[in-house]
């Protein structure tokens, strides 16, 4: 089953580069989860340097990107008035961001997709493009710092979403669980590009 789709009509977001550059490639932006470190916000509409982190995400997703997915479980309406597709997790009670990413590759019209969560606002601009660089020959790009894996940040082939919802029907729900077995490359990024939100302080 495919997850229910809004949409409204778009807001204008800017774009600095020609649409012939664009890949082939849907961004997925996970803003799905709980907020339970933040007290249970909505981590898209917190305020990041004057904006919203949703705006900030789909900025960094619009330039190399052919569309654009947000997958959200609370306020969808809000959400589609940036003009994106918003789909919903198949399963209720905040299961993880896998669950986001399989509700995304539904709505994909892509052969790749790109997902970045919501709340990593320092992420370049070009961060799509980057990882699009990485792929070679593999199935899966996965950023990481020098330390540990950032594996919701990742660009892959939407073939892969059988095998995905197969790791999620069975119970899986880790991300690196589901990944550990593919044909993936690996993009290191510094440390500080790759910060989260997840705090209060955090947004400071």
């Amino acid at each position: 089953m495919d997850p229910s789709i809004s949409t409204l009509a778009p807001v204008n977001t800017p774009d600095t580069r020609h649409e012939q550059q664009r890949l082939p490639v849907t961004g997925i932006i996970l803003a799905g989860g709980a907020g339970r470190r933040m007290g249970g916000a909505d981590k898209g509409w917190l305020d990041w340097q004057g904006k919203p982190l949703i705006e900030r995400a789909i900025a960094i997703l619009h330039g190399d990107c052919t569309d654009i997915v947000i997958s959200a479980n609370r306020n969808m309406d809000r959400y589609a008035q940036w003009g994106h597709p918003v789909v919903s997790d198949l399963t209720a009670d905040f299961q993880g961001p896998l669950m986001g990413l399989a509700a995304g590759m539904h709505a994909a019209t892509q052969a790749w997709v790109a997902s970045i969560p919501v709340d990593s606002p320092c992420l370049p601009q070009d961060i799509v493009r980057r990882m699009w660089q990485a792929k070679g020959g593999h199935d899966l790009v996965v950023v990481r710092s020098a330390d540990h894996w950032h594996a919701v940040i990742c660009l892959c082939r939407r073939a892969l979403l059988p095998q995905l919802q197969r790791y999620l029907d069975g119970g899986g729900r880790r991300a690196q669980g589901w990944f550990q077995s593919l044909s993936l490359a690996g993009l290191t990024l510094p440390a500080d590009l790759l910060r989260n939100c997840n705090h209060p302080e955090d947004m400071t």
